[in-house]
């Protein structure tokens, strides 16, 4: 079976399975952007910057740069404005082309594509889900000999987990005596409590750490593609020479200081999510459900009585009109989980709802 690559194809699973009901009314919760978003001024903001469509954009995108390094708390020369996430994965993996990279799986699939685009070479190591998906340190301290960059996911992507912050400084700190650059790709970082101090405060004493960030998840801005990413400044001018003209379009450069000056926004998303996911986890675990122990807007779903069945539970959610994201194309789980977003709460109480009937029938 040809299964989707990412989430948010709900027609295209619908095909697959022969689902053919035109009308049934379907709640997405394969795609794991903030259910809250985008923020109540962005539509107007949009239509008062139209006019900016018929200019080029900055090329040096000064002013979005500057409030991002301005939040950030680091030098402009610090960080580079990126055509979202996706293109800053692809640009660091251009910085090690045709060298040797480790990647803790599983993990999003981007990594190794872009991996494999600039020949760069991969290994790939595991988390432990007998641990609830712990990273394995030692194990990839042992293999930093013969890397050139490690690829981690945090909060990781699709478990939802966190890797310590002093796993964080333990790797690079190993990564300065072997000259392997950590790469951590911080997308949904946004969701995390505040109690999370950003890993850009490390950047001064490790100029082998590359940050890359995403502004879509949080604001629900895909179509907008805005990510930046943070390392030392003669990574960040590298990286820039190889980068194309006007990466960055127009109205995503105009966009990003109202953007990060809406903290309100973002910790009211917290504070909602925080408890939505404490009401969902709770019965999920009643139902002899597993959940991963995530701390963000999504997380890993298993039928713990029936952990075989992991696809007819897939099946019978879009039956329902729920579709969820499978795993078959994440290494290490091989489709034995379902990834599921966390939405409003009627859509997460309808999910609830079938579950419940699938523990029933089953």
């Amino acid at each position: 079976m040809k299964w989707p690559d990412h989430g948010g194809q709900p027609e295209q699973l619908k095909q697959l399975f022969n689902i053919d009901d035109d009308e049934m009314k379907t709640i997405d919760l394969s795609a794991n952007l903030n259910p809250l978003g985008p923020p109540a001024w962005l539509k107007e903001k949009l239509s008062d910057l139209y006019e900016t469509i018929s200019r080029y954009p900055d090329p040096t995108y000064s002013s979005s740069k500057a409030s991002l390094a301005a939040f950030e708390g680091i030098p402009e020369d610090n960080l580079l404005l990126t055509n979202g996430g996706a293109e800053a994965i692809f640009l660091a993996a251009k910085y090690f082309e045709h060298g040797q990279a480790l990647i803790v799986h599983p993990t999003f699939l981007e990594y190794e594509r872009a991996c494999n685009h600039y020949h760069v070479k991969t290994e790939d190591v595991y988390y432990d889900q007998e641990t609830g998906f712990q990273l394995p340190l030692r194990l990839i301290e042992e293999k930093l000999n013969h890397t050139d960059v490690l690829f981690l996911c945090r909060p990781n992507n699709p478990s939802g987990t966190v890797v310590k912050e002093d796993d964080i400084r333990s790797l690079l700190e190993a990564g300065k005596q072997t000259e392997t650059f950590i790469v951590v790709d911080e997308a949904f970082v946004d969701f995390l409590p505040s109690t999370y101090p950003s890993l850009s405060t490390l950047l001064p004493a490790y100029p082998n750490l590359i940050v890359l960030r995403s502004l879509t998840k949080m604001y629900t801005i895909p179509g907008l593609r805005v990510g930046y990413m943070m390392a030392d400044k003669d990574i960040i001018a590298s990286l820039q020479a190889e980068q194309l003209p006007w990466s960055i379009n127009a109205l995503a450069h105009e966009l990003v200081p109202s953007l990060v000056e809406d903290t309100d926004f973002v910790r009211h998303t917290t504070s909602w999510l925080n408890e939505q996911w404490q009401n969902i986890s709770q019965t999920l675990a009643s139902l002899d459900f597993y959940v991963s122990p995530s701390e963000v807007n999504f997380y890993l779903l298993q039928d713990q009585r029936q952990p075989t069945r992991t696809e007819e539970l897939f099946q019978f959610l879009l039956q329902h009109g729920i579709v969820t994201r499978h795993t078959h194309n994440f290494k290490g789980l091989n489709g034995k989980f379902l990834r599921v977003a966390i939405k409003a709460q009627p859509e997460n109480e309808h999910l609830l709802a079938i579950l419940r009937k699938w523990r029933n029938e089953s």
